[in-house]
């Protein structure tokens, strides 16, 4: 697994504002952050695939994955699906709002076993997020790594978010797009159905490929299988894992995986490492 960048602020919480909010879809928003302290927020540094911990003064913490550019300097960016009562306090923020940030907490995406093989993400719903700062870390160094595969699956097309970003992608040279909604729309481009129906159309050489997946564990499951089915080593398959986390230290024991705590020490998992607690359904 990759090194894990200490945190920029790991007690009490440090203040950000907000600098931009974007309203995804009815239910998915995305706030971009500044730390207040411009020396903290130039020593920022993040993995794909880690989280901060976001706090609503007088409200509530929650963890929220990172889903900007690990090179970007400016901004730290989050994407929300507002469903209890911290997330949609966040919701209601708008630029020039004050919220608290702890972070970057967890071990993100093994990217220096990336490099020279095919990269495949497979997410569904909002899980899209914590792959998107890989898909961002893959293009700007696009000469390092081989073909790039994103499957995508949401339950309705109007789940889609982003969906300028991926007909982007898909234009991009030995960059695959495939999407499916369970439940189409009018003029939706892409499948209709699961998910699971795409792999078949995934072309990537399963024997110098890593596998980097997100989203619902039923679904996380079937890609496991069908990815395995098809080549790809169990050593080169990685699942992020959601769990209840509200220290992000590894010390209240809500998100208890095992004999591991996703706070800290995933939320990236290998598949040798899930794949027998993920047999056990509602583990």
């Amino acid at each position: 697994m990759n090194a894990m960048p200490h945190p920029v602020h790991a007690g009490p919480p440090h203040a950000a504002t907000v600098v931009a909010r974007t309203q995804e879809s009815p239910g998915i928003f995305t706030l971009q952050l500044r730390l207040d302290d411009a020396a903290a927020q130039a020593a920022y540094r993040f993995a794909p695939g880690q989280f901060n911990m976001l706090y609503l003064y007088g409200v509530g913490e929650v963890p929220i994955s990172i889903m900007s550019d690990p090179e970007e300097r400016d901004v730290i960016g989050h994407t929300i699906r507002a469903q209890g009562r911290v997330t949609q306090g966040l919701a209601a923020l708008q630029p020039g709002d004050t919220l608290g940030l702890r972070g970057p907490f967890g071990r993100g995406w093994p990217l220096q076993e990336m490099g020279g093989r095919d990269v495949v993400l497979v997410t569904g719903g909002l899980g899209c997020a914590p792959v998107v700062s890989v898909i961002h870390y893959v293009l700007r160094r696009r000469e390092r790594f081989g073909k790039l595969v994103i499957i995508q699956g949401v339950k309705h097309a109007e789940d889609l978010i982003w969906r300028e970003q991926y007909d982007r992608w898909a234009k991009l040279p030995d960059t695959q797009v495939l999407v499916a909604a369970n439940e189409g729309a009018a003029l939706w481009p892409w499948h209709v159905g699961r998910v699971t129906e795409l792999f078949s159309l995934a072309r990537f050489n399963p024997e110098r490929a890593v596998a980097m997946m997100c989203g619902p564990e039923g679904m996380m499951r079937a890609a496991a299988d069908s990815l395995l089915a098809r080549g790809l080593p169990e050593s080169h398959l990685y699942l992020s894992m959601e769990r209840n986390m509200q220290c992000a230290v590894g010390r209240c024991g809500h998100c208890q995986f095992g004999g591991a705590f996703v706070c800290r020490d995933g939320p990236v998992f290998d598949w040798g490492q899930v794949k027998t607690l993920l047999a056990h359904r509602g583990y």
